[in-house]
């Protein structure tokens, strides 16, 4: 049975959900790009850092710019992006996260965030959580994207806790894939249909408690 040290979090679709909001700004830019931008196309995009989203875009749209125009496209995208989540409330924390989180913190278990995103600071101080994490490892801090595992490493040495006594949750496959890569457990937030790497799946946090979580770590986590 696995000694649980830490919690490490993925930001968005696991205690917020932004991914409308970027999925809005990354349409206003495929629309002035003339680029055909689906809901589905932006599934392709959950875990992934801003340029490497950038890129799977213009791949979509068969588009060759060069790394100037690049640039300029992603200080576009994060300027929209930034307009809609400066107004994000408290209201807009996913059920379950906030008990979750203390319950956690109740029994010493240290939590951090590890998310691709550089407006995770932001968002954390928007909805008023920021104080809650013990570590935030980030775009800020950070510079490979997922599946690389150096997020949720750098999140591991922020706390002090080894790999293997850390649990991540996630709610994309570039995410889970890094969690594994650096030697942690893992459970999936979303789709069993598409989380299938995951050592454990639920649909939100709201299914979580902490007696449920140590009943994991006996019976299916690393």
């Amino acid at each position: 049975m696995m000694q649980i040290g830490a919690c490490i979090f993925d930001l968005d679709g696991v205690i917020v959900d932004t991914a409308r909001y970027h999925f809005l700004a990354w349409k206003r830019l495929t629309d002035q790009l003339g680029i055909h931008f689906t809901i589905e196309d932006n599934e392709r995009l959950k875990g992934v850092s801003r340029m490497a989203s950038l890129e799977i875009i213009l791949e979509i749209g068969n588009r060759k710019p060069d790394e100037r125009q690049k640039h300029e496209y992603a200080v576009l995208k994060n300027n929209w992006y930034t307009d809609y989540i400066r107004k994000m409330t408290p209201d807009e924390i996913l059920p379950g996260s906030l008990g979750f989180i203390k319950e956690l913190r109740n029994a010493n278990i240290r939590v951090a965030i590890g998310s691709a995103s550089k407006n995770t600071p932001m968002i954390l101080e928007r909805v008023g959580i920021l104080e809650l994490f013990d570590a935030v490892a980030d775009g800020n801090n950070v510079s490979k994207a997922k599946p690389d595992p150096e997020v949720f490493t750098k999140a591991a040495n922020m706390v002090g806790v080894k790999p293997g006594n850390c649990v991540v949750f996630e709610d994309a496959v570039a995410g889970i894939q890094a969690a594994l890569n650096a030697g942690m457990s893992c459970i999936g937030v979303g789709s069993p249909k598409v989380l299938t790497e995951a050592h454990f799946v639920v649909s939100g946090l709201n299914e979580l408690t902490l007696s449920k979580l140590i009943s994991l770590a006996k019976d299916i986590l690393l």
